[in-house]
Parts: structure tokens; C-alpha cells; sequence
């Protein structure tokens, strides 16, 4: 099983209770300056909802140096994959800024953790996370990925860990290209032709010819209805 794989594992488990993250709002990758009432995407907002939502897409909490730190964490966490990109790629770091500013209690433990893993790359290899080599960065974080793996001397950052991996799964698989990855289609009708006819005999009951020619031909289901200009359906 490769990280994707793992990661789909955790992201079932974690759809079991409503997400990894309890309720994270879709990632949505959004033009900052273009963010004003209708502009939003999503589902239907109240007024005051919209505004809340332009409000705080117009703020920035991290700066550029962290947002730089969470493209790389979310590009190592959750790679490319096959004609896949990384979740990076879908916008997550841009997702994970926007839920410090929708739940503010997320915001201490993201900037300490980020604060931490540049500390312990500057001890380990004199230079910040982002500055380290592909080979450093993997070393730093499997230190704090494996729980069963993890010292006292690195506990901190093993809890920042499973907050930006939880954020980045919920976060990707929540983006079209999650989706994409899923195999979701989302909600579509089923077909059901009635009790079995094996049940039927079981009862001795059958349906009624008559009542049958009023239930709709399942062949015909994926049909466009049409109707002509004085709206009387056709065909």
C-alpha cells in the first residue's frame, strides 16, 4: 500500500465521523482580490454568512515563509501520484490558512508547530525546513510520523504532525481533484424494479399488470425529458 493508499485509509475512517477535521469546510482555491458577496463559491450562504466568509478570506494569517513551509509539509505528506498532483497542488496550504482564520484555536498549535520543525532543522542541519534537503526534510518528519516511533525530545512536533496531516487529508480529499481521486460521482439515483420475483412467489403475490404500465420503464431512465414551447412533454 502506497502513501496514497494509506492516507484513503485514514481519510475512510475519519468520513466515519464527519471528517478528519469535524466539519472543515471544502478546500476551495479562491482569488483573494476578487472575494466580495456573490463572488464566493460553494453552496448558498445567508447575508451574513457571506460576509463573514468575504471577511476573513480577505485577512492573512500566515506569512510568507509559513505558507512556503505548508506547500512543502502538504507536497511530502500527500505527493503526486500518476497523472495525480500533490495536494499541494490542489491548493491545500491555501485551505489550511483559511481554516486558522475559521477556527482561531487551530492557530497557536499551526504557528507553534511550524516554529518547532524550523527549530529542529536548524539544530539538526543549521538550516531552516524549506532549505533543507529533500533527503533532510523526509529524516525531520519521520521523527514525528510514526507514533510508535516518536521520543520525548520530538512529542511537540509529533502532535503538530497529525494536525497538518489530518488537515491535509481532509483537505485534498475535499477538493475536486480529491474527488477525482476518490472516484466520486456524488449522489445519483439507484434502480429498484420492484420486490424480487422470487419474494413475490414466495407470497404468493404478484403486481398487477394494470398498476405496472403506470411504473416508469427503468430502460428509459437516463432519458432527457423535453417539452415543446406550450410545456407539454414530448415523446
Amino acid at each position: 500500500m502506497d502513501r496514497r493508499d494509506s492516507l484513503k485509509s485514514i481519510l475512510a475512517i475519519g468520513l466515519g465521523t464527519g471528517l478528519l477535521m469535524g466539519g472543515c469546510k471544502p478546500a476551495e482555491t479562491v482569488d483573494k482580490d476578487a472575494v466580495a458577496g456573490d463572488a464566493l463559491p460553494g453552496y448558498g450562504r445567508t447575508e451574513a454568512e457571506k460576509a463573514r466568509d468575504a471577511k476573513l478570506m480577505a485577512e492573512t494569517f500566515f506569512n510568507e515563509h509559513e505558507m512556503k513551509t505548508l506547500g512543502v509539509l502538504c507536497g511530502l505528506i500527500l505527493p503526486a501520484s500518476g497523472q495525480l498532483g500533490s495536494a499541494t497542488d490542489a491548493g491545500v496550504p491555501d485551505f489550511i490558512e483559511f481554516i486558522a482564520k475559521d477556527m482561531p484555536h487551530y492557530q497557536l498549535p499551526l504557528r507553534g508547530g511550524l516554529m518547532w520543525l524550523d527549530n529542529r532543522a536548524n539544530r539538526r542541519f543549521e538550516k531552516d525546513f524549506v532549505s533543507c534537503a529533500a533527503a533532510q526534510q523526509t529524516q525531520l518528519l519521520d521523527e514525528i510520523a510514526y507514533p510508535d516511533r516518536v521520543t520525548p525530545e520530538v512529542e511537540q512536533g509529533a502532535k503538530f504532525f497529525e494536525l497538518i496531516r489530518n488537515l491535509t487529508v481532509t483537505g485534498y480529499y475535499t477538493s475536486p481533484e480529491g474527488f477525482e481521486d476518490l472516484g466520486f460521482v456524488g449522489n445519483r439515483p439507484n434502480v429498484w424494479d420492484g420486490v424480487p420475483a422470487d419474494i413475490l412467489k414466495d407470497h404468493d403475490v404478484d403486481y398487477e399488470p394494470e398498476w405496472l404500465t403506470k411504473c416508469i420503464d427503468q430502460s428509459t431512465r437516463d432519458q432527457i425529458a423535453e417539452w415543446d414551447e406550450e410545456g407539454n412533454l414530448l415523446g
